[in-house]
Order: C-alpha cells, then sequence, then structure tokens
C-alpha cells in the first residue's frame, strides 16, 4: 500500500490486532478493552494512529482508492467525482478537507465520507507535533455524516463505524450512535417466533424443546412440523432420544393419515443415527404402511426399507414385494430407477449376509449395481479435515507402497479406507501378489460363511483399517451413524478382519513419527509383521 506524503520510515506501521471491520450483514462488535487500548497507545504515538488507519487491503471493508472504482454506491467514477476524492485525499488540514465537503454537496457521494475520515486520521498523525484539531471542525463533520447516513450502503456504515471509534469519537457519542443504528437498520430482519415448537426445533434451546414436545399430544402437531424436526436431528447428528421416541409416538398414532412419502421423512433419524425406539408398535407400524403403500412411491418404498435394514428390522412381505418381477419392471426407466437399484443391491446384500431365514425372491444378478463405489459425500465433502492422507504416508513409510491398498472399493460395493493382505502366519504380503477380494456372494449356507473369520483355507486374511472420523459418529460422539454402522457390520460378516482407527485416538498423535508409532502398536497387536520399514 503506498504510504502518505510525509510519513517517516520505510514503510507502514502494522495494525493491531484490535481493528476488525465486519462485512456485510454482520455484527460489528469489537471489545471496549481492546478498542480503549488502542485509542489510548494511538494518542500517545501519532505513528500507530497511522498505522491504524492505513488498514491492509480486506476484500470486505477495503479502504484504498482503488477499489472504490466500480463499487455498487460509488457508481461509474466520473470527472467531477473523481476529482473531489483526490482534493480530499490530498487536504492539508481538517478545516480544508471539510471545507471540500461543504463547498460540493452536488459531487459528495456516500464513499467521499469514509475517505474524509481515513484522510483526517492521516493528518492526526503525519506529523510528531499535529496542531490540535477544533472540536467545531469534528463536530462539522459529524454532522455531515450523519445528515447523509440514510444514504450509505452497509459496506459504507461498517467503514465509517471502524473509523469513527479509531478516531476516538466517543461510543456514545451522535456519530457512533446513528451509525450504529444505521447498521442494525441494514441487518436482515429476524424471523417471527413460530407457533408451535415443533416448526423450527434449532430455534428453541433444548430442554424447552424435549418438554415441550414431550407433553403435546400427537394431534396438536402437524406432519410437516414433526419432518422439520426429524430432518434437523438427521442433518446435525443429533441423537435425542426424547425428540426420536417423540417422532416415533407421533408416527404410530397418525398411522392412517401418513403417506409412505411423509413416513420415509420421519423415519430418516431412526436409521441415520443407529436409533430403534422403546415404542413396541413402531416396527409393525412399518409394516402395515409397506403393506398398504409399496406400489404407490417405489423411491419412498425403498427408503423406508433402507432405514429399517440399518436397525436390522427388515420385514419379509416388504422384501417379497420390492425383489418380484413387477416391482423391478415398474421401475426400469423411471428417473430414479438407479438409486432405487443401488438401494435394492444393498438390500439384498442385508439379505444375503443377515437373513438366512428369508426363502422369497431376490434381486437378479443382472439388476444389482455396486452399493457405495466412491467414498461417501460426508467423506469427500469434509477430506481435508480426515487423517486419511497422514495414516496412509504413515503405512507408506511403514510398510512400503506395494503392501497396502488405499479407497478400494471390494465386492459387493463397499469402500474401505486402507486393505492389507496377511499370510497365515501373520506377514503382510505385497498386494499384487494376492487377490485382494474376498469371494461374494457366499451363496451355500449364507450365514455360516459370512460370519465366519478368515480360517487357513484361505491362504491370506484380508485386514481393512477402517478410518473412524469424527463426522462418522452421532453428535455425542459415541455411536456410529447407521451407514457407517452397515459398512462395518457387512464387511466383518463377508469376512474382512477390521481394525478401527477411532478419531480421538488419531487426534492425539503429535506429528508422523507418533503416528507411526501407533499404527506400528496396532498391526502388532493383531499379530501382524512385515519387513524393514518402508519395504
Amino acid at each position: 500500500m503506498r504510504r502518505p506524503r510525509g510519513e517517516p520510515g520505510p514503510r507502514a506501521p502494522r495494525p493491531t490486532e484490535g481493528a476488525t471491520c465486519a462485512g456485510p450483514g454482520e455484527s460489528w462488535s469489537p471489545s471496549s478493552s481492546s478498542m480503549l487500548r488502542v485509542l489510548f497507545s494511538a494518542q500517545a504515538s501519532p505513528a500507530r494512529l497511522t498505522g491504524l488507519l492505513f488498514l491492509p487491503p480486506v476484500p470486505s471493508c477495503s479502504l484504498g482508492p482503488s477499489k472504490w472504482e466500480n463499487h455498487p454506491f460509488g457508481g461509474p467514477r466520473v470527472g467531477p467525482v473523481q476529482g473531489l476524492q483526490r482534493l480530499l485525499e490530498q487536504a492539508r488540514s481538517p478545516g480544508e478537507l471539510l471545507r471540500w465537503l461543504g463547498q460540493n454537496p452536488t459531487k459528495v457521494r456516500p464513499h467521499h465520507y469514509p475517505v474524509a475520515l481515513r484522510r483526517l486520521g492521516q493528518l492526526l498523525g503525519s506529523t510528531p507535533r499535529t496542531p490540535p484539531v477544533e472540536q467545531a471542525t469534528l463536530q462539522d463533520l459529524s454532522q455531515l455524516i450523519i445528515q447523509n447516513c440514510p444514504s450509505f450502503d452497509i459496506h459504507t456504515i461498517h467503514v465509517c463505524l471502524h473509523l469513527a471509534v479509531l478516531l476516538g469519537f466517543p461510543s456514545d457519542g451522535p456519530l457512533v450512535c446513528v451509525l450504529e443504528q444505521e447498521r442494525r437498520a441494514r441487518l436482515p430482519p429476524k424471523p417471527p417466533p413460530p407457533l408451535r415448537p415443533g416448526l423450527h426445533g434449532q430455534q428453541y434451546p433444548r430442554k424447552p424443546l424435549i418438554s415441550n414436545l414431550t407433553e403435546a399430544r400427537p394431534e396438536e402437531l402437524t406432519p410437516h412440523a414433526v419432518v422439520l424436526l426429524a430432518r434437523h436431528l438427521a442433518r446435525h447428528r443429533l441423537r435425542e432420544p426424547q425428540l426420536l421416541e417423540a417422532i416415533a409416538h407421533f408416527l404410530v398414532v397418525q398411522e392412517a393419515q401418513l403417506s409412505s412419502k411423509v413416513v420415509q421423512k420421519l423415519l430418516l433419524p431412526f436409521g441415520r443415527l443407529n436409533y430403534l425406539p422403546l415404542e413396541q408398535r413402531f416396527i409393525p407400524c412399518l409394516e402395515r404402511i409397506l403393506a398398504r403403500e409399496a406400489g404407490v412411491a417405489p423411491l419412498a418404498t425403498v427408503n423406508i426399507l433402507m432405514s429399517l435394514c440399518q436397525l436390522q428390522c427388515l420385514p419379509f412381505r416388504a422384501l417379497h414385494f420390492v425383489f418380484s418381477p413387477g416391482f423391478l419392471n415398474h421401475i426400469t426407466g423411471t428417473p430414479h430407477a438407479l438409486i432405487v437399484r443401488r438401494y435394492l443391491s444393498l438390500l439384498d446384500t442385508a439379505v444375503e449376509l443377515e437373513l438366512p431365514g428369508y426363502r422369497g425372491p431376490r434381486l437378479p444378478q443382472r439388476q444389482q449395481v455396486p452399493i457405495f463405489p466412491q467414498p461417501l459425500v460426508a467423506d469427500r465433502a469434509r477430506c481435508k479435515y480426515s487423517h486419511k492422507d497422514i495414516v496412509a504416508e504413515g503405512l507408506r513409510q511403514l510398510l512400503g507402497e506395494e503392501k497396502y491398498r488405499q479407497d478400494l472399493t471390494v465386492p459387493p460395493g463397499y469402500c474401505t479406507d486402507f486393505l492389507l493382505c496377511v499370510s497365515g502366519s501373520g506377514a503382510v504380503l505385497p498386494i499384487r501378489t494376492q487377490d485382494p477380494f474376498l469371494p461374494y456372494p457366499p451363496r451355500s449356507s449364507p450365514q455360516d460363511q459370512a460370519a465366519s473369520k478368515p480360517t487357513t483355507q484361505d491362504p491370506a486374511q484380508r485386514v481393512v483399517l477402517m478410518l473412524r472420523e469424527r463426522w462418522h459418529f452421532c453428535r455425542d460422539g459415541r455411536v456410529l451413524l447407521g451407514s457407517r454402522a452397515l459398512r462395518e457390520r457387512h464387511l466383518g460378516l463377508m469376512g474382512y478382519q477390521l481394525l478401527p482407527l477411532p478419531f480421538e485416538e488419531l487426534e492425539s498423535q503429535r506429528g508422523l513419527p507418533q503416528l507411526k508409532s501407533y499404527l506400528r502398536q496396532k498391526l502388532q497387536a493383531l499379530g501382524l509383521h512385515w519387513g524393514p520399514e518402508g519395504g
């Protein structure tokens, strides 16, 4: 940033930590103690005041001349307006600064006032012995800003308020009060509080909301309100048993009035949060709804079954229906055919691994698609917070690149974090010499083969290192989300040996050397061994 004329030294002093500027629509509230320290230090050192006012360019609160050229409230930079800004920037005294503003009322634009305040700060701190500024001059400048404040946009108000405080205008004075009042007036209005507590659950304190919902009768709540609550719990991973029980009770009592499209939304938090209600009528109620409306909304039907699959409560009658040729023909060619087939593939896997007593139709092989062919959306969205990269580097240095595979999708479509092939004696084998996949499906004696641990009949065991990141759990951090628990359960039933890596343990490792030691202990605890580090 260009140094003002007459300022000593090779560069402008650094801004202090007390000077902050809120963006449009944000609350600007510097602490009083830090601001007083800034003002007192500025009064004692004029050069420091200059440094405070010459802030580095900030996108939302830039004060440099070049930043105003295309700003919405300034309009195009025509000659007279640009000339007035140059005169303000080159004013040699506060009195001259005030004259340029007062004598050119038709040329003054809102953005000229922050320029004037900034130049005033430069003049106050430009020389070691600054002549005192008359109070009348400051009052006149304040009146000009106060009179024109209604025409300012929120950006100009923030800048003026920021500079006025730094220049020492009293916080209870008319200038700061009017600017603060205008700033609050420009903030977006708060929505009125809803009439019913369940309408927007996130706006209520936790205890009153739970009390209101648990005490309310089901007929006093609307399906839309309860759906919003269910969506909020699922989205924010809030495993609140009392609220979930209230939703379950509402579903049971209002069964006759609820369609499958509404039921799928009410059921979402139960599967996602891995919570099976204590309400005894809950599962029979869902079975009746599925029997009544299974053919009406195919996508809603499989969504309900997906939630029940995560809860390990799949009803045989509904499975008979969704695997029937009529249902499969009905969804073919529909816009949601692919997602329905993916869910049906997962349901078929659950039948294979968890329901040995099922004897009904199954999903034909030609209709099956990979369940989760890539990392889940939550992992992709939070990849920069994941421990996967540092764990991969630790395994590379510990085992070598040839002895593990990362993000490998194993049949029937589960993505693994890290997979190792291990001999019967516990030696970690190069992946290229082994088939990393276990056979699927184990059609004969499904429960026995799927649930059994790797035996000596298979020369190589498969060990899957499972990252358990913070967002893989409900908000309380103790219960795995339903989709994560389902994946681990199915991988274990297929014969993969799982080695969980909890986020608490990963976060406690300080640096790569500690992480390598941690991984070494984890692998050796399973009886694994390998050659020299790095392969």
